[in-house]
């Protein structure tokens, strides 16, 4: 699990390879991606948008944009959380994710909240000790 806290917001996550969806020898792996938003703050926020940077194990960067998660919006009040699962395919046998969640706070003011950078890492990707 990996996890980051911005403003009372904390953002968990959990990857997970996805062999029966993947097809290592025409070079397609899935993975599947599970976030749980914890509102620890004072405030109920509103999640609008989210921006994600998909490197792959070549080095190749992607950049996803677009409004809220899974077709939501949600808002979260204090002391609860909002959790959803998505996906992610990439070319190559392992890869990486970060980004940020931009929400508003009952002002209307807008800010970011770090989304942490995960691993995607499947049983073909090759490792080396530095």
């Amino acid at each position: 699990m990996y996890e980051a806290v911005t403003r009372g917001i904390r953002i968990r996550v959990t990857p997970q390879y996805l062999e029966d969806q993947s097809s290592p020898d025409e070079s397609e792996f899935f993975w599947a991606y599970t976030i749980d938003i914890a509102n620890e703050g004072d405030e109920t926020v509103q999640l609008r948008s989210r921006v994600w940077l998909i490197t792959d194990g070549a080095g190749q960067t992607q950049e996803v944009r677009g409004p809220g998660v899974v077709g939501e919006t949600p808002v979260i009040q204090p002391g609860a959380s909002f959790s959803y699962t998505s996906g992610c395919p990439l070319r190559t046998p392992s890869g990486i994710m970060v980004g940020s969640y931009q929400m508003t706070d009952e002002k209307g003011e807008l800010f970011d909240v770090a989304i942490p950078a995960f691993s995607l890492d499947s049983p073909f990707a090759v490792r080396s000790v530095n």
